[in-house]
Formats: structure tokens, sequence, C-alpha cells
């Protein structure tokens, strides 16, 4: 078992908003992804880095993997379902609102020593 995975399913923020942060924490240290993520204003940080403290959590327990040589070799924002809502609007017309989710999914790594 070289990989270790988890996932946060439903999170109430569209999949656009979460990639942003999920692209900036790719290929980084798990570590160093947690400080990036920590200082970073979007809502969408704190989910993030929800899953990826999960990850290295199951990582140290299932596989033993030291948490230092841990990086983030997958993570992905798929589209989850959206909740339609709506409002009324001018003339009593109505007006669609899209409550959108997203799956959140990290795959890490152990680096290869050397």
């Amino acid at each position: 078992m070289d990989q270790v995975r988890a996932s946060a399913r439903n999170v109430g923020i569209s999949a656009q908003k979460v990639r942003l942060l999920v692209d900036l924490v790719r290929g980084r240290p798990a570590v160093e992804a947690l400080n990036v993520l920590k200082f970073m204003p979007n809502a969408a940080a704190g989910p993030v880095a929800k899953v990826i403290r999960t990850a290295i959590g199951n990582a140290e327990e299932t596989a033993g993997f030291s948490r230092d040589d841990l990086y983030i070799s997958e993570i992905f924002a798929d589209e989850g379902p959206t909740m339609r809502r709506g409002r009324v609007g001018a003339r009593g017309r109505f007006k669609p609102l899209l409550k959108r989710s997203s799956h959140i999914t990290v795959v890490l790594k152990e680096k290869e020593a050397a």
C-alpha cells in the first residue's frame, strides 16, 4: 500500500471555487499544503485542509507513514449534487437559484528515499 486516500462528499461549495485552492496545493508536501491553506481567505480552504488532515491521519494510522514524508500526488474536486431553489423575481416570475456542491478527493504518497 503505497498511497492513502481520503474524500469529503457533498461539501456545500461549488467545485469551481474549490478547484482554485486544489490547484495551489497539488504536488506539494502535505504539511506545507496545510500551511498554505491556513492563510488563504477563501471559504473552501477549510474543507480542503480538513480532507488533507484526514488523509494524513489515515496514512499514519493504517500505513504507518511519517507525516513529513507525505506529498499530495492527486487532489481533485468533482461536482456534487445541485440543490434547486428559487426566489420570486420581477412581475412574479420565478428566478432559479442553483446551490452547487462538490466532492473533494486527496491521494497522498510517500516520498521515495534517494
